[in-house]
C-alpha cells in the first residue's frame, strides 16, 4: 500500500471521509459487540491515539502491541489472555464488507468445530481461491484442480482451542486453518455481501469513488437507527 502507509498504518487510510477500521467498529458496535481487541505493530501507537478507549462506539477498545509483526496466528496467541476463553470473531483489517456483522455476533461453533469461514467467489486478483466448501459445510483443501475454491473473506469466528499448544512467536493463519481443516474441525458460510480487499491503492481509490457515489442499503439501515 505504500507511499500511502509511509506515515499511516493500514487500518486508519481514509475510506469514504474516515478510516478504514471505524467501518468495522461501527458495524461490531450495531452487531453488539461490547470488547474489541486490536493489535498492532507497524506505527501502531497512532491506532490508540485516533480510536481512543471505544467509547465513542459504546464498547471497549483494547490494543495488543507487537514489537515485531507476527502474523495474523502469531498476533493472536499473543493476545489471548485479552480474548477469553470463549469463541471470537476474527475481522481482518484490511477488508470492507457491506452489510452488518450480526452472523458473526450470533454465530456457535457446531460441536468438535474450531472455527467457521466466511467465503467469498473469487476475485480476480485471486482466482484459483483457497479452499473448498463442501455440501456438509465442512471446508477442505482443494485435491485436484477440477474442484471449485472459494476465498477467504477475512471475517471468521474461532476457537481459543484452534491455537492450544503453538508456541508465541511469528506464525501465518494459513497452516493453522489447513492443520484444522485436515481433521475436519473448520466450517464455513458464503457470504453473499459486497466485499472487497483493500489491498492496493488502486481497489482503495475504487472503493472511495463508489462509497462516496452510491448511498448503500446497510447505510440507510444505519441512519435510520
Amino acid at each position: 500500500m505504500a507511499p500511502l502507509t509511509d506515515h499511516c498504518p493500514k487500518p486508519l487510510l481514509p475510506l469514504a471521509g474516515k478510516p478504514l477500521i471505524e467501518h468495522h467498529l461501527e458495524k461490531l458496535a450495531l452487531a453488539g459487540f461490547c470488547d474489541v481487541v486490536i493489535n498492532h505493530a507497524y506505527l501502531g501507537h497512532l491506532l490508540p491515539e485516533q480510536l481512543g478507549d471505544g467509547e465513542r462506539w459504546g464498547m471497549r477498545i483494547h490494543y495488543s502491541a507487537e514489537s515485531t509483526p507476527l502474523e495474523t496466528a502469531g498476533g493472536i496467541i499473543q493476545a489471548l489472555p485479552l480474548l477469553g476463553a470463549q469463541p471470537f470473531a476474527l475481522i481482518n483489517g484490511d477488508v470492507w464488507v457491506d452489510g452488518d456483522y450480526d452472523a458473526l455476533a450470533t454465530t456457535s461453533l457446531p460441536p468438535q468445530q474450531l472455527g467457521c469461514l466466511w467465503m467469498v467467489e473469487n476475485p480476480c486478483h485471486h482466482p484459483r481461491g483457497d479452499f473448498v466448501l463442501q455440501e456438509d459445510g465442512l471446508l477442505a483443501l482443494p485435491r485436484t484442480g477440477a474442484e471449485h475454491c472459494l476465498t477467504f473473506s477475512g471475517l471468521s469466528v474461532l476457537s481459543p482451542a484452534l491455537f492450544a499448544g503453538l508456541a508465541e512467536g511469528v506464525r501465518p493463519l494459513a497452516p493453522v486453518l489447513r492443520q484444522a481443516m485436515s481433521s475436519q474441525q473448520l466450517c464455513g458460510y458464503r457470504l453473499s455481501d459486497r466485499w472487497v480487499d483493500v489491498g492496493t491503492p488502486q481497489r482503495l481509490a475504487e472503493l472511495d469513488e463508489f462509497l462516496r457515489l452510491t448511498k448503500l442499503p446497510s447505510d440507510e439501515s444505519r441512519e435510520r437507527q
